[in-house]
């Protein structure tokens, strides 16, 4: 990258500060970072009255925010520090959104991109927002900066499918893994890479967790990389899932990963050797067809998040559901009805008690099926009760 360039941010809000997005005051109207976990949310969603299935669950307490992207979701990503969203999107910008004790959202500021953005992140300190995306480029903006302006920090030869912060050495890094077949490592003080790793096939997917950082390509290949060694893959598998890798996630302690394929399918792998025996998939997302004994329809799954104190996930797919699961007891533990439209991407909140989807055209059926009626929301869903909770008596390993 020759070097770095200026691109226009607008507000969301007039008046809104940058710097009010990652303030450590005790205030609760700003950062939110006092409340507590347990805290009611959305009203009074703690009392809704429990569905005669218990593993049905409810979402009429689900709240939309405000003001969303005029064009489909890519990505949503809560900040690690406080009650911030961040959201990218195909109409080439990405939001920031503050979300309050009742779900209700406001938002705080945005930035744009020259193309479509695929995937955003927050910095460990939540002071900074990144998006890649179509026009080859990552930008962030500063939060902690007196500026409304974001910068490009960031560049490959085909577009940016995935972004991730990391710290080495004790130094703030963004990670970019790109359809040029390359993931690259960045030092936001410097406008060359600091590393470079070439993969096998273009980046679909990536997720990062404490040392760990897990790359899906095309062709189904999964590397794994020691952040200790950055440069190289400290294992490489072919996914045990016969169709093309949609997403991978991390597992919270970081012994493993998740990922789902086109084909309804969810996988559980560990890392090391030695739990190979624990490893196992299943089917999902999947719809029955009326009269036909075996046959049925088959959805992507397209997001995976961990939930960052059970160590529970959620799946969500085209069909446009979505469902939380333990692992380590091999349990749904709630299926949630029908949303109006494929769910493309969700994210817990760094307290695990706000569930964020987008319901958005995942263009899975091409642009033909993108129509102007096709819903285009984000939902906060609260976490209550047993919801996200790891079975009773489940193994642990």
């Amino acid at each position: 990258m020759a070097g770095r360039s200026i691109v226009g941010t607008r507000r969301l809000s007039t008046g809104a500060d940058p710097r009010l997005f990652y303030s450590n005051s005790n205030d609760d109207s700003s950062s939110g970072s006092n409340r507590n976990p347990g805290m009611s949310l959305f009203g009074n969603a703690s009392s809704a009255a429990s569905p005669a299935n218990a593993t049905q669950g409810d979402t009429s307490k689900d709240v939309p925010v405000k003001d969303g992207p005029e064009d489909s979701i890519s990505d949503l990503a809560f900040s690690p520090m406080s009650e911030h969203l961040a959201v990218s999107s195909w109409d080439k910008k990405v939001r920031i959104y503050e979300i309050d004790a009742q779900g209700q959202s406001q938002g705080k500021a945005l930035f744009e991109h020259e193309g479509p953005v695929l995937n955003c992140a927050w910095s460990k300190d939540g002071s900074k927002v990144f998006g890649g995306g179509a026009d080859k480029a990552a930008r962030m903006l500063d939060l902690g900066a007196n500026t409304t302006q974001s910068q490009q920090v960031a560049a490959h030869d085909a577009p940016i499918r995935c972004i991730e912060t990391l710290q080495i050495q004790g130094n703030n890094m963004l990670v970019t893994g790109s359809w040029d077949k390359t993931v690259k490592y960045w030092d936001l003080r410097q406008a060359q890479p600091a590393m470079t790793v070439n993969c096998q096939d273009r980046v679909y997917c990536m997720d990062i967790k404490e040392s760990m950082l897990v790359i899906g390509t095309a062709d189904r290949y999964v590397n794994v990389i020691n952040l200790n060694n950055p440069g190289t893959f400290y294992k490489t598998i072919q996914s045990p899932l016969k169709w093309q890798t949609r997403t991978v996630a991390c597992f919270a302690d970081a012994t493993g990963y998740a990922m789902g394929s086109i084909e309804g399918r969810c996988a559980i792998q560990y890392v090391e050797e030695r739990d190979q025996s624990s490893n196992f998939s299943f089917k999902c997302h999947r719809q029955n067809l009326p009269n036909q004994r075996d046959g049925s329809n088959v959805f992507s799954v397209n997001a995976i998040s961990f939930h960052p104190i059970h160590g529970t996930f959620s799946t969500a797919g085209s069909d446009g559901t979505f469902h939380f699961w333990d692992k380590d007891a091999k349990h749904r533990l709630k299926g949630y009805p029908e949303s109006g439209g494929s769910i493309p991407a969700t994210c817990f909140n760094r307290n695990g008690n706000i569930f964020a989807y987008a319901v958005s055209y995942d263009w899975h059926k091409g642009y033909a099926h993108n129509t102007p009626s096709y819903p285009n929301k984000i939902m906060l869903h609260p976490i209550t009760g047993e919801e996200c909770k790891p079975r009773p008596g489940g193994k642990k390993r």
